[in-house]
């Protein structure tokens, strides 16, 4: 099985650290808004990776972590008129439901750094043991001039090196690369204690401080999106060794490509922004997820409308695979299964997985899910046993992919968003027999309510 490593730039042969389990850690959102396409393609990315290898009889621990508190979290807050925990709390049950509608697993452990402040300060007098860190008047930072590697996750010289739009700029900083640990306290921002003095911590140091408690000081994969790679994944490695050791920390790197529109990353700045709960309104959410499947995760996607439909019209075909195929071919009511068939399985399932094994070959599994059609197609009849073994390994490679069987649950989007406005409207009136009976309508539909201080929510039960 080989893995495209993003720090050596080649593809390698994947052997976890300790036998039969995966450790992954993937970098999670920074719940200040709504998940965007960006988010969304990285989590089916490594929703795959992880179903992938759990597919393949390994038992897998996914971490993947919430940032629920830096800048854009206490900018957003006080924007609001909330607190910054009052925003994470309002945002993240968002994330939960826009991610169960895009099939992705919950990870094992779902940390918050603002959980974590013991783990960071501990991290940071390690760095301070090991001379690393320097105070300024607004914060303890990491002079990455101390550290030899620092550039090579990136494949960057120090004098290469551009400003990153995370990394603060200060005149003062020995290295204008030095970056921030612990930001000494504002007026109105959230503030716990330190032996530098009061104050947060900077963003990276919450994922070294996550992955390294709950996945120890070596783990197998790091995960995230390319826009990451630098500086947020660059600053993880100069932390985690600086603190650990140069061989503590994430033993291979995986990264999934970017969003584009029109041949333009997508960004809020260029107008170009799309969430995952406005395209969930026109598009099948399983719509969606097949779109990101389409591409190899390394590949950028250029997004469109256009190819939202011909992922729609795509996927129709895909999940009328059974129909057509019992429509098309002779059925006999055994329930033996042929040595022809048998033979077409063996010879599917390895083409699969050979593409599978091929760092995550997505795309080129529709391929081997056509050429499975066209030959039972050519078979002069099939038994009702051969529909039974073809319709197991269906179900076996959409353990992993999520998209070939239809869901069960049709019900989302607009539908709901206008049940929620007349319950709503039926509460104000009073008419609370309604509104209960809207609430078990939607519970019957798999479709959970809940008030809270930020207006209904919805999510899947």
């Amino acid at each position: 099985m080989k893995i495209y490593d993003s720090r050596l730039k080649k593809d390698v042969d994947f052997k976890p650290i300790k036998e039969g389990e995966v450790s992954m850690y993937v970098c999670g959102p920074t719940v200040y808004d709504k998940a965007h396409l960006g988010h969304g393609r990285s989590a089916v990315s490594f929703d795959i990776v992880r179903k992938y290898f759990e597919y393949k009889g390994y038992n897998v621990k996914f971490v993947s972590n919430y940032t629920d508190i830096d800048d854009k979290m206490i900018n957003r807050a006080n924007e609001e008129g909330i607190s910054v925990k009052e925003l994470s709390d309002k945002v993240i049950p968002i994330y939960e439901r826009d991610y169960d509608l895009l099939g992705i697993a919950k990870p094992t452990v779902q940390p918050k750094a603002t959980d974590h402040i013991e783990e960071i300060i501990e991290l940071i007098k390690d760095l301070e043991k090991n001379g690393y860190t320097y105070v300024l008047e607004d914060g303890v930072y990491y002079d990455v001039s101390k550290f030899k590697h620092y550039g090579e996750l990136s494949g960057q010289s120090l004098d290469e090196l551009k400003m990153g739009a995370r990394i603060d700029v200060n005149d003062k900083k020995v290295n204008p690369y030095d970056f921030v640990l612990w930001k000494f306290k504002k007026d109105g921002e959230p503030a716990w204690n330190s032996p530098w003095g009061e104050g947060r911590p900077g963003w990276h140091i919450e994922c070294s401080a996550m992955t390294w408690k709950h996945l120890g000081k070596r783990f197998d994969i790091h995960g995230g999106g390319l826009d990451l790679k630098f500086p947020h994944h660059e600053c993880e490695v100069a932390q985690s060794c600086g603190a650990f050791g140069e061989k503590e920390f994430a033993q291979h790197w995986m990264h999934n490509g970017f969003i584009q529109v029109n041949n333009e990353k997508m960004s809020k700045s260029l107008g170009n922004f799309f969430t995952l709960e406005d395209i969930f309104k026109k598009y099948d959410p399983q719509v969606v997820r097949f779109m990101f499947l389409q591409t190899h995760y390394r590949n950028p996607i250029n997004f469109s409308d256009a190819l939202l439909d011909q992922a729609k019209n795509a996927l129709r075909r895909l999940q009328n695979f059974k129909s057509e195929i019992v429509s098309e071919v002779a059925i006999d009511g055994s329930m033996e299964v042929s040595s022809e068939l048998k033979n077409l399985l063996e010879k599917t399932q390895a083409d699969f997985e050979a593409f599978m094994d091929d760092d995550f070959n997505t795309s080129g599994v529709f391929g081997v899910i056509s050429d499975f059609r066209d030959g039972l197609k050519a078979m002069k009849k099939i038994t009702a046993g051969d529909i039974f073994e073809i319709e197991k390994l269906l179900a076996k490679f959409d353990s992993v992919l999520g998209v070939l069987l239809p869901k069960k649950d049709e019900f989302i989007g607009d539908n709901i968003e206008k049940l929620i406005e007349e319950r709503n409207a039926a509460r104000k009136n009073k008419d609370f027999k309604r509104s209960d009976e809207i609430r078990s309508e939607l519970l019957e539909k798999g479709i959970v309510l809940e008030d809270t201080s930020h207006g209904t929510i919805w999510k899947k039960a």
